[in-house]
């Protein structure tokens, strides 16, 4: 992808990953997927490297880039291995852009030290069981006391990384809705993991991205301290429409990056594979499939650039995102499904690197809107 940092700082850092990576994580990773769970010290690690702080402000013990650049280093990193960081992505991803941008000085003074060293692993809690993160279903309430205090009292589903966080950022009902606005009363509320009332319910048991910490979480009378409000109360759904076009092109990013492994898995897999009498690779149809596959993922790597160029210049709109989402996670998937179908048999088994690819990027034409809502939104901004 087109870089926008400088060169020589990019490569050491995708080196520093890439070692990282192969010394720390793929030697234990087949057990975290047994375990659905990477260990909790796992982020500490990733604040040791700097991963957490590659968007947060200097003077918090960050790095203070502005580019998503080095988050694309990480992703092809992470698929070019085949494995996951966890709950990490939801760290980073959903939650650090809601606190740098929503956040107040002083909470950011307190929040963003840990961070940036993974102490404080925060997630992000927006879909109810049964309703989905629509506005009008949501049942979760925190009223205010008269001194302030909200009193949460609800539940959330598909919560990514809830085993393991220390905060949550949970979506509630503050007040009312309003009869031309259902979406008004919706507040965001940063609620320490530790709190009366919290609970982890159940752990999710998801079809791809097994080790991230996936859970359902209840509150009980969860006293949150008005200072703990993120934003502005009653606009929730506007911040988190705000963040939706960075969203939507981080998740272009990380299909773009799986779908350059598995051509690269599938290009190994052919070649040095044991044949009956010559290497699968040897047969055009399967040069002309994979000749394809890297036709397609250069086209995404160009709509992907765009986007990235768009938004360094502040000028990436929700349907240029929707678009380059829409287009880079349909055209994944059909590359990792025609690469897993190239391994045969082997590619069906859970351990190995394709079927994760192909089960881990599934989820990417769900989230941010599913393909259908994207495409409503882009036909929206076409005038139809």
């Amino acid at each position: 992808m087109r870089r926008t940092a400088s060169d020589d700082d990019l490569v050491a850092f995708r080196a520093t990953i890439r070692a990282f990576i192969d010394a720390e994580v793929v030697p234990s990773f087949g057990r975290w997927y047994r375990d659905g769970l990477v260990p909790r010290e796992f982020y500490y690690r990733l604040g040791d490297l700097g991963v957490f702080g590659l968007e947060v402000p200097v003077e918090f013990g960050g790095s203070g880039h502005n580019s998503l650049a080095y988050r694309g280093v990480l992703a092809e990193e992470i698929a070019r291995a085949a494995v996951s960081f966890g709950g990490a992505s939801a760290h980073l991803a959903r939650c650090l852009p809601l606190i740098t941008a929503l956040a107040t000085p002083a909470q950011q003074a307190r929040w963003l030290p840990g961070v940036v060293t993974g102490d404080t692993m925060f997630a992000l809690a927006v879909s109810e069981p049964g309703t989905g993160s629509e506005p009008e279903g949501m049942r979760t309430t925190a009223p205010q006391t008269a001194e302030g205090t909200y009193v949460l009292n609800g539940s959330k589903t598909y919560v990514i990384g809830g085993v393991h966080a220390d905060r949550v950022i949970v979506c509630a009902r503050t007040a009312p809705p309003r009869p031309d606005d259902p979406a008004f009363g919706l507040s965001l509320l940063v609620v320490d993991a530790s709190a009366a009332g919290f609970r982890v319910g159940r752990r999710l048991d998801t079809l791809g991205r097994k080790v991230s910490g996936t859970a359902e979480l209840t509150f009980t009378d969860v006293r949150v301290p008005a200072a703990d409000l993120l934003g502005d109360p009653h606009r929730a759904a506007a911040h988190l429409a705000v963040q939706l076009p960075q969203q939507r092109l981080g998740i272009a990013v990380g299909a773009y990056a799986r779908a350059k492994a598995a051509i690269r898995f599938t290009r190994n897999h052919t070649r040095d594979g044991v044949p009956i009498t010559r290497p699968v690779a040897a047969v055009q149809h399967t040069k002309f499939e994979l000749a394809g596959c890297r036709a397609e993922v250069d086209a995404i790597e160009a709509v992907v650039d765009r986007a990235l160029s768009a938004h360094d210049r502040d000028e990436l709109d929700p349907a240029h995102a929707a678009s380059a989402e829409l287009f880079a996670t349909e055209t994944a998937g059909r590359v990792i499904d025609r690469c897993l179908q190239l391994h045969g048999g082997a590619g069906y088994l859970t351990d190995s690197p394709i079927a994760r690819l192909y089960a881990d990027h599934r989820v990417d034409r769900l989230q941010g809107g599913d393909s259908d809502t994207l495409r409503t939104l882009i036909a929206a901004d076409m005038g139809l």
